[in-house]
């Protein structure tokens, strides 16, 4: 068997996709990770990293290129660790995700498949994240520089432009940029926009309550649609951008977007799907697959502000959302409100509790129909469980991980239930991330 080395440079043959949308091959056996390859191609590369029965290797050139390949449009996509999958054609993308739920379901779920449905990009695919977290910091030389994080590093990467991002996202962005020099108290510009409103929240998310940002909102306040600025302290040395206490600058503390004709109020904290113009197609799929008559009663578990559950309460006798974030379901409350929705009902709370509580309490109506949209991490083993007894006749449960979505099927596979119907939800265009919406029954 040939020892492969760190450093050392090959040519090789990219046989397939790793799960990350980066090239896989083999040298004698042993396997090697190379992002940014692609099937079919011959490739030159130098081994950056070896364990004992695999490795990554960093792309020097290609020899054989793949029909699939193309430019990048951004000039720091290599660099910067957002769009994993700029360097292949959408129809690719597209192709890739498919075969990875596929592939997932297969042999983590332990099922049979049946035919998938996707929904993908129809037009350009850029310019769509409604939502942007640009860190700002120093690079090597002590300049402060914003930006995005470069792949597994805390290194900033700078970009004149982020081709995935909305264009008012850019226009803010470069204003602070500009004028970046005027204080050193931002740790991240938080933005959120939306798509059929226009408006605009900035979140300047600072170290210290008196932080010097006066001449900087100034200059935001300059910028068409935005309609809310605030500032977010947050002084914890962590990975979690948002510390608990915001001030209020201009406007309220949310903006509002549509999905179809449902109203919502987004809060900076609240969970929102970041790609507006796919969003209504994955609401609607999930509503499809309800298949609702009008007396069902659906338990939407997951619900954050209340989204899916206000978009299936016109098809339904009942909606009971529910979430264990106060905030989301405070949101949740005002969004039925606004909406003039009366049969949707929220609890906080860990939603396998609540199940339990219900099944104890003749109050509560039990679901015909449970929608759950968990975390990357999929449901709590003790969430199935709470299913699995309420027993309702379908599950529609829409992912974000195809290895965790398989997962919990197989896990639900024990109390009943099989995969009738699938379909994936191209929402993070340009990215390795994919949205699945499956439908369950016994």
């Amino acid at each position: 068997m040939v020892e492969v080395k760190k450093n050392q440079e090959y040519e090789i043959k990219i046989e397939s996709f790793g799960n990350s949308g980066e090239g896989i091959s083999h040298i004698d056996g042993y396997t090697l990770f190379v992002s940014g390859a692609l099937p079919g191609e011959k490739v030159r590369v130098v081994v950056t990293k070896t364990k004992k029965n695999y490795g990554y290797a960093r792309l020097l050139s290609v020899i054989t290129p793949s029909p699939d390949r193309v430019e990048p449009v951004c000039p720091v996509a290599k660099r910067c660790g957002g769009c994993e999958l700029q360097h292949m054609s959408y129809e690719a993308q597209l192709g890739f995700k498919i075969g990875r739920v596929k592939e997932c379901l297969e042999r983590i779920g332990g099922v049979v498949v049946p035919l998938l449905e996707s929904i993908g990009c129809e037009d350009e695919p850029w310019h769509y994240r409604n939502k942007a977290q640009f860190p700002i910091g120093k690079n090597k030389e002590g300049k402060r520089v914003i930006g995005f994080y470069a792949a597994r590093s805390h290194d900033i990467i700078p970009c004149d432009e982020c081709v995935i991002q909305q264009p008012i996202i850019n226009e803010i962005k470069k204003v602070v940029e500009d004028n970046i020099d005027l204080t050193e108290d931002i740790r991240h510009l938080y933005i959120r926009t939306a798509a059929a409103t226009g408006q605009t929240m900035v979140c300047l998310v600072v170290f210290k309550k008196t932080a010097d940002v006066e001449d900087i909102i100034s200059k935001i306040k300059e910028i068409k649609n935005v309609t809310s600025i605030c500032i977010n302290y947050n002084k914890k040395e962590t990975n979690v951008i948002l510390g608990e206490s915001f001030e209020m600058v201009e406007g309220p503390l949310y903006i509002e977007d549509k999905i179809g004709d449902v109203l919502f109020r987004i809060a900076p904290e609240s969970f929102y799907q970041v790609n507006s113009y796919i969003t209504g197609k994955l609401y609607d799929k999930a509503l499809e697959y309800a298949s609702l008559g009008g007396d069902e009663v659906v338990w939407d578990l997951y619900c954050g502000i209340g989204t899916i559950s206000l978009f299936l309460s016109k098809k339904a006798k009942e909606v009971i959302g529910v979430e264990i974030v106060e905030q989301a379901i405070k949101n949740a409350k005002e969004n039925a409100k606004i909406n003039g929705i009366d049969n949707a009902e929220f609890i906080c709370g860990a939603a396998e509790d609540v199940i339990d509580a219900a099944m104890e309490n003749t109050n509560i109506d039990l679901p015909d129909v449970v929608v759950v949209d968990p975390p990357r991490k999929g449901c709590d083993e003790k969430l199935i469980t709470a299913i699995g007894k309420a027993s309702p006749s379908r599950i529609v449960y829409v992912s974000c991980d195809p290895a965790t979505l398989a997962r919990d099927i197989d896990r639900l596979s024990e109390y009943g239930y099989s995969l009738k119907r699938g379909c994936v939800v191209d929402q993070f265009w340009q990215t390795r991330h994919v949205e699945t919406v499956a439908l369950l029954e016994k």
